[in-house]
């Protein structure tokens, strides 16, 4: 009968109209969210507290600019011809090495999600880069597609940029310092599975057509390799590292400063592109990250306000502790099939708070990949489907397919890191 309260009442209420605007208005997700929030607060007699609205649209601010400035990094890295020249050398490099090109092509697939917290990012930068390459070395376009939605995942999932982490700290107020460690626990073995199941075995098979590689190839070393191709990667890298190895003495700058002071270096790279005409382009490509997020931190507030947080809470600390496993593994992917970014506020912050004991960290940062499973989720499948457009496959149903043993090991993967999760820190700390 619990759920006839009045933050019952509440919460179906909130959670039903997300779901109606989102799957049955086809509303954009930070607009369903946002909407959301407003019909729960006017159904608990606030009217409309636009003060409320403001401070949570507000709530994420500092993360909003990480995203906006690292995707500046990211379209700057890619102006300068970095990626495509790394990956054309990893593949000459290891051509004859499956195991090793496996697990390097699918690196580069992870890193612009690690950069900029985004799976699409992922799938529309690096993914769209290996996918022709991928296809000449002999791997089938089904597989090259579940390949690069899989690592395009991990890569959103692991450090240095997590924004469902984020967002699950900023629920219970826990600053996001030291999920470097747990997040590459979470996300490296998995990666590595996933080179073997959908790459590997296809490389090993050396059924590529190597004349049109070659051509692929020798296009994507347009800007021969160099030091100062490298520089705004060094830059980020110092800028980063000095900060967490020497935080006394290292200047904090931020992560906002740090992306666009590296972004700002690519100038020195010796290649022509326009700052300004990359940085437009890079914040319009972050702005439905950057709604959603507006529209997450609306949604949080409101349900602090009106009560339905609390009950969530209780709700989630209620239920048995066989049964909280398998509400995690199911729950969270399922919710996160129209944000994974809701799914770890809406449900991530509650979990955490059911959990609490083990350390809370390590759970976080679990917790942050299985809800990464929900771009996989029909039918939005963010994910799924872009990695289906990268490789011309209509039906991105079929990609799904490929994406099944990998996403069952790492939802089987997170409920491990989580149950384990006192040992594992016992060993990291």
């Amino acid at each position: 009968m619990e759920w006839f309260w009045p933050e019952g009442f509440l919460t179906v209420l909130m959670v039903g109209g997300f779901a109606l605007g989102a799957f049955a208005l086809k509303l954009p997700i930070a607009v369903a969210m946002s909407g959301a929030a407003i019909l729960g607060a006017v159904a608990a007699g606030f009217s409309l507290p636009v003060r409320h609205l403001v401070e949570g649209m507000f709530g994420y601010l500092d993360t909003i600019l990480i995203i906006a400035s690292a995707m500046i990094f990211m379209k700057s890295v890619e102006r300068i011809g970095l990626l495509e020249g790394m990956a054309a050398w990893m593949i000459r490099k290891f051509r004859n090495t499956p195991l090793f090109l496996g697990f390097g092509i699918m690196l580069l697939i992870m890193f612009p999600g690690m950069i900029t917290g985004s799976s699409t990012a992922a799938v529309l930068t690096s993914g769209a880069l290996v996918a022709p390459v991928l296809v000449r070395l002999g791997v089938p376009s089904l597989q090259t597609a579940a390949a690069i939605a899989m690592g395009a995942i991990y890569g959103m999932i692991a450090p240095p940029i997590n924004l469902p982490a984020m967002i699950i700290g900023g629920g219970i107020d826990m600053p996001y310092v030291g999920f470097g460690l747990p997040l590459l626990i979470c996300t490296v073995p998995l990666a590595v599975v996933t080179a073997l199941i959908l790459i590997t075995p296809h490389l090993r098979k050396g059924a590529g057509d190597e004349a049109s590689l070659e051509a692929e190839l020798s296009r994507m070393e347009r800007n021969p390799m160099s030091f100062r191709l490298f520089l705004p990667l060094l830059v980020l890298v110092v800028l980063m590292g000095g900060e967490r190895l020497f935080p006394k003495v290292w200047p904090g700058l931020g992560m906002p400063l740090d992306f666009l002071l590296a972004a700002a270096s690519g100038l020195l790279s010796g290649v022509r592109w326009n700052p300004l005409e990359t940085a437009t382009e890079a914040v319009r490509d972050a702005l439905p990250v950057m709604g959603i997020l507006m529209g997450v931190g609306m949604f949080i507030q409101i349900m602090t306000l009106t009560g339905v947080r609390g009950f969530v809470v209780v709700s989630a600390l209620a239920i048995p502790a066989w049964l909280l496993y398998f509400s995690i593994a199911t729950s969270m992917p399922l919710f996160g099939a129209v944000s994974a970014f809701g799914s770890a506020s809406v449900l991530g912050v509650p979990f955490v708070l059911a959990l609490l004991g083990r350390n809370e960290i390590i759970v976080a940062s679990a917790l942050s990949l299985i809800a990464g499973l929900g771009d996989l989720m029909p039918p939005t499948a963010l994910a799924g489907i872009f990695a289906a457009q990268v490789v011309g496959e209509k039906n991105y149903f079929k990609v799904l397919k490929h994406c099944l043993v990998p996403g069952l090991l790492t939802a089987g993967w997170g409920i491990a890191v989580i149950y384990g999760a006192k040992a594992i820190a016992g060993i990291l700390y």
